[in-house]
């Protein structure tokens, strides 16, 4: 029986440039998951401000939109957990890819100069100031405002909302807003 013949420099050029496409990838699904977040918060704010509502029709539908508001804190939730998988997957496929670069420079040492970033020194999934941790800053902030709003329509549908309602509902915001970080943050852990 003969062996196919097999070009080794064929397959891992086609397995770098597989890497390099989920590298690509996940970066773009980041981008496309947090926008549609922001995107679907602000029509929903949009809608609710663009209706003629006063005091007593915004009572009588304050039970959905403390619905819908919470229901958007759970969606700010979900999308930091694709931003943090994205993150991870993105942070997998670089140190795949420097794996194969450290093959090719054990071959070939004098390439070495050409290459910046090597398995030691490929950015932290967790890198402060990165796009992707300043984007799930602001899917976070936005959930504590929809954490904060779904307070108010609670509080609203329960009786009035005065002072010290507002100090409630700014609490339940920041409340909301670490707690989606810190979820985050969790997630973000490389299971390697």
């Amino acid at each position: 029986m003969l062996k196919p013949k097999l070009n080794t420099d064929d397959i891992l050029k086609a397995e770098y440039d597989y890497i390099a496409t989920t590298v690509f990838q996940a970066n773009e699904d980041r981008a496309r998951g947090a926008s549609f977040y922001f995107v679907s918060v602000g029509s929903i704010v949009a809608a609710i401000l663009g209706t003629q509502l006063t005091t007593d029709n915004l009572r009588s539908v304050a039970l959905p939109f403390f619905f819908l508001f919470a229901v958007m804190t759970g969606l700010g939730a979900l999308t930091l957990a694709q931003l943090a998988r994205l993150r991870a997957a993105w942070h997998e496929s670089v140190e795949a890819m420097n794996v194969m670069k450290d093959f090719y420079l054990k071959h070939h040492p004098e390439l070495e100069p050409a290459f910046k970033w090597r398995v030691k020194s490929i950015p932290p999934t967790d890198k402060p100031n990165s796009i992707a941790n300043l984007t799930a800053l602001e899917v976070a902030l936005l959930g504590g405002l929809t954490t904060g709003a779904a307070v108010y329509f609670a509080l609203l549908w329960l009786g009035d909302v005065n002072l010290v309602s507002f100090a409630v509902i700014s609490v339940a915001a920041v409340l909301g807003a670490l707690g989606l970080w810190a979820y985050y943050k969790h997630l973000l852990v490389d299971d390697r």
